[in-house]
């Protein structure tokens, strides 16, 4: 065990043998702590979380009450392999959250970025790559090897199917089942998803210039009428496109995927 000096623990609290705590790290009241856990500099964790698995937070993340990280994964296949879940810096990890660790059919590893807030009763399952900036809204419930890329929103009590992929920016409805790839900044809502347009109060708020909401529009008109990948393709061979967001949607598009997209109405 290696406890900072800094670092203030409850006496109510298990912080098992192995466990390292950062400096002016802080364990609230009955709290576990298990022996694979590292905790960065000035991580809070709140009464009555549980931390247990191999697993890695950054520094500045507060967990609260009742999160529970770490944990296996809720997959039939797991028999107990070494894997590992690390989440990046300066997270708000809020009640009843869990992230499970990761499986030897996703590499092992479950990874949460930095800057990220999920709200209360939020899931992130094994093998999730989360990237840094997203928002979980409340019962946002993320499926197995799902890829999140930087400042993603997912509304509250949506699910994303296992393996889908959502895009840099986008934006998911509230009640919303997500079930095929979304592309960057794209928005998406309803029970069953499909794409409804762009995430243009997302691109404001990234400081995207009117020319480059012009060519994402262009580019979603174009991809509403063929296969994505078909037209994709022919812009990328054909080297039209010059903005740096389309080039991203296209890049995204023709990236590695086994599911399919989804599509404007």
């Amino acid at each position: 065990m290696s406890i900072h000096p800094s670092a203030r623990i409850h006496p109510s609290s298990v912080v098992e043998d192995g466990a390292v705590i950062g400096e002016g790290a802080v364990v609230g009241p009955f709290c576990l702590i298990g022996p694979e856990v590292v905790l960065g500099a000035r991580v809070h964790v709140k009464s009555h979380a549980v931390i247990t698995g191999a697993t890695e937070i950054g520094e500045d993340t507060v967990i609260f009450s009742f999160a529970t990280l770490g944990e296996v994964p809720q997959d039939l296949k797991f028999k107990g392999e070494k894997s590992r879940l690390i989440i990046g810096k300066r997270n708000r990890i809020r009640e009843h959250v869990t992230m499970n660790t990761g499986t030897e059919g996703g590499g092992y590893i479950t990874r949460v970025g930095d800057d990220g807030l999920f709200m209360a009763g939020a899931h992130v399952a094994h093998d999730c790559q989360i990237g840094n900036n997203v928002i979980l809204v409340n019962n946002v419930a993320i499926a197995g090897h799902c890829v999140l890329e930087d400042e993603v929103i997912v509304g509250g009590l949506s699910g994303v199917h296992q393996w889908v992929r959502i895009g840099r920016g986008a934006m998911i409805g509230a009640v919303t089942m997500v079930t095929a790839d979304v592309i960057p900044h794209g928005l998406v809502q309803g029970p069953r998803a499909h794409l409804e347009g762009l995430n243009l109060v997302g691109l404001k708020r990234r400081g995207a210039d009117r020319a480059a909401v012009h060519a994402l529009r262009d580019l979603y008109t174009a991809l509403g009428e063929g296969s994505f990948r078909e037209t994709a393709r022919k812009m990328s061979e054909q080297g039209s496109a010059e903005d740096d967001y389309v080039r991203e949607v296209l890049a995204f598009i023709l990236g590695p995927s086994d599911r399919s997209f989804l599509t404007p109405r």
